[in-house]
């Protein structure tokens, strides 16, 4: 045999293999894995597919091997005692470059499995987000919570809606959230939890809230979940999404404990979902359009990191700019006017800029669109 043609898998390669047991002062909340075979003997061995029909035995397992093992994202693990030198990619590790111990709890899951449960990092602050004080002011139970999810038991704040006009920042507050409190935030489409095959989207549904379990405390975020939680009168619109609406409510309901995991829906619309779903939110926080002063505050954030310089009464701007959200504000104001005084060479934003950004704007506002539009 001979094995002179054999390439090692670049990825492999490129990347360091977890290290020995060695103290890094860190432990090892939670492991997500993904199996990726003999990288090495690609053209000799045909990969085995790994299933695990018992997870808390995989657990025992594979601690039992790895325990005091530091554990870095993209990094490998590789078994030494049923497969030997087979190898595990870590998808993710909370915290990162932490030491395995006998309480930390390990995950194997499927490619496209892994590619739905991100844990999402984010510098965002609360100060960041301009405005929406009600929205922050209710958000404080939930900071509480996340700091000592033991106390509350039955009274934790567990389901919370975010709905509103888009691009008032229900996703940054989500994002800010989970910095201040340095808690895991999975932030997820809606659309991306129906799966291609049935029982594919629950099966993601469940692994999404195991996942943010086992490192709890943690925040679930549901972006557009009216997408798959749309009222019965809409049916025709909504598809065959049932079994994604029941797994999510099962969640919801708390029928697994899901101890110190708070889960966040955002909608534009909350009067399209559906009753069933939109119950089980104990919570529902309003995002509203920024007043005059606060667009005032959101221009001059974003004037400040503009590549060419500004030349306007930013006053006056903040109350031309009347009914914009902050996305509104930046895509298409600011970007639009930038994006103009480039294109004719000029060295300055100018008031025409903005001019013909607001006109561009009332015209795309005032263009029919469709019912979700």
């Amino acid at each position: 045999m001979k094995l002179n043609n054999i390439t090692p898998d670049p990825i492999v390669s490129e990347k360091k293999t977890c290290t020995g047991p060695e103290d890094t002062g860190k432990e090892t909340k939670m492991v997500v894995l993904q199996s990726i075979g003999y990288p090495f003997l690609c053209n000799l061995v045909e990969n085995p597919k790994i299933e695990i029909f018992d997870t808390e035995l995989f657990e025992l397992y594979a601690r039992e091997q790895w325990a005091g093992y530091t554990v870095k994202e993209g990094s490998f693990l590789f078994d030494q005692k049923l497969l030997p030198d087979f190898a595990f990619k870590v998808i993710k590790a909370h915290p990162d470059d932490s030491r395995i111990t006998q309480n930390t709890s390990i995950l194997l899951m499927e490619v496209e499995e892994v590619r739905e449960v991100k844990k999402v990092e984010s510098n965002f602050k609360m100060s960041d987000v301009i405005g929406q004080d009600r929205a922050k002011t209710k958000c404080k139970i939930i900071t509480k919570y996340l700091q000592e999810p033991e106390t509350f038991q039955g009274w934790a704040p567990r389901n919370v809606l975010f709905h509103g006009t888009p691009g008032t920042g229900k996703t940054m507050l989500a994002k800010s959230l989970s910095h201040e409190m340095q808690v895991p935030l999975f932030l997820v489409k809606a659309t991306s939890l129906i799966g291609e095959h049935v029982g594919d989207g629950a099966r993601q549904i469940h692994d999404l809230f195991e996942a943010a379990s086992a490192c709890a405390p943690a925040v679930i975020f549901i972006d557009e979940i009216d997408a798959i939680g749309l009222d019965r009168k809409y049916q025709s619109l909504r598809g065959d999404v049932s079994e994604v609406v029941n797994a999510l409510l099962t969640e919801l309901d708390g029928i697994n404990p899901n101890l110190g995991v708070v889960t966040i829906g955002a909608t534009n619309n909350p009067q399209l979902l559906d009753y069933a779903l939109r119950s089980r939110f104990e919570e529902e926080i309003e995002f509203v359009l920024p007043d005059e002063g606060e667009r005032k505050r959101i221009l001059e954030m974003y004037i400040e990191s503009m590549p060419l310089p500004v030349d306007v009464n930013v006053k006056k701007l903040a109350s031309l700019s009347k009914g914009m959200s902050g996305r509104d504000i930046k895509d298409r104001l600011l970007k639009v006017a930038l994006h103009k005084a480039i294109s004719e060479d000029q060295e300055s934003v100018t008031w025409e800029n903005f001019q013909y950004a607001l006109k561009h704007h009332e015209k795309e506002k005032n263009e029919p669109k469709g019912m979700f539009a």
